[in-house]
């Protein structure tokens, strides 16, 4: 699942949701600098954020196609798996990984962020959890079961935050265990975005796993959220909660 998001980069950079601008000044502000390290960079949709904000940023991202992708954009990445990445000696302001870190072992991954991290420097994981409105989440949940019977997927997309919450807790947990940072904090941020009927199916196929359905079986997924989204009207507004757990490095890595 993890391979499948790089296969329509494209695609993934142009639906995929950003972060409210709220989460990307809290990092910066409460960070010793702007010397930012992205770790799952994907596309670069916050490394953009980022830099616009007026930040130096490097990506680290597994994907090849994903860290071309983001190349083209103007970023610099280098490939690899997190937990092997060399910082070289470098030292960064602030970690930050938007949407990737639960793929990274969350004890590993907090103690190379502490090596790559300045004294004082913040580790901040985040992640947009969506919650589709009242009755159109129901029927979407009722799609995914019909579709996707006997699967993961049958119990639907989004379900907001306490569906995050044992990958909120996995994350504060490996920052604790890494034994490099003070106490996790989480911080949240609400924001909403309205999609058309278009512009929801479009974002679909980029949800983990989505592309590797068959055909026919996306096919069928998309035709039945698109009649729901039509039925409500033609489009929607999606309730997003911006989750970020965030510690300071304390110790000497």
């Amino acid at each position: 699942m993890a391979e499948s998001f790089g296969a329509d980069p494209d695609c993934y950079d142009r639906t995929r949701p950003r972060y409210p601008d709220s989460l990307v000044n809290g990092v910066v502000a409460a960070s010793p600098g702007r010397v930012v390290l992205d770790v799952g960079c994907g596309t670069g949709i916050a490394a953009r954020q980022f830099q616009a904000a007026g930040c130096k940023v490097l990506g680290v991202e597994v994907d090849t196609r994903m860290a071309e992708f983001a190349r083209h954009a103007g970023l610099e990445v280098e490939v690899a798996r997190f937990e092997d990445w060399d910082p070289a000696g470098r030292a960064f302001d602030s970690v930050v990984s938007g949407q990737s870190w639960h793929w990274i072992d969350p004890v590993t991954g907090a103690a190379k962020a502490a090596q790559a991290l300045a004294p004082d420097g913040r580790l901040a994981v985040f992640w947009n959890v969506f919650e589709p409105p009242g009755e159109l989440g129901a029927t979407f949940a009722a799609v995914y079961r019909r579709v996707l019977p006997d699967t993961p997927f049958s119990r639907g997309a989004g379900g907001g935050i306490d569906a995050y919450e044992p990958i909120l807790t996995r994350a504060a947990e490996g920052i604790s265990q890494a034994g490099a940072f003070d106490r996790p904090e989480q911080w949240r941020f609400e924001w909403e975005q309205t999609y058309t009927r278009k512009e929801w199916l479009d974002q679909v196929p980029t949800s983990g796993g989505h592309s590797q359905f068959p055909p026919k079986t996306l096919g069928q997924l998309l035709d039945g959220l698109g009649g729901a989204i039509e039925a409500a009207g033609g489009s929607f507004t999606m309730r997003y909660t911006a989750a970020v757990v965030t510690a300071v490095r304390t110790d000497p890595a």
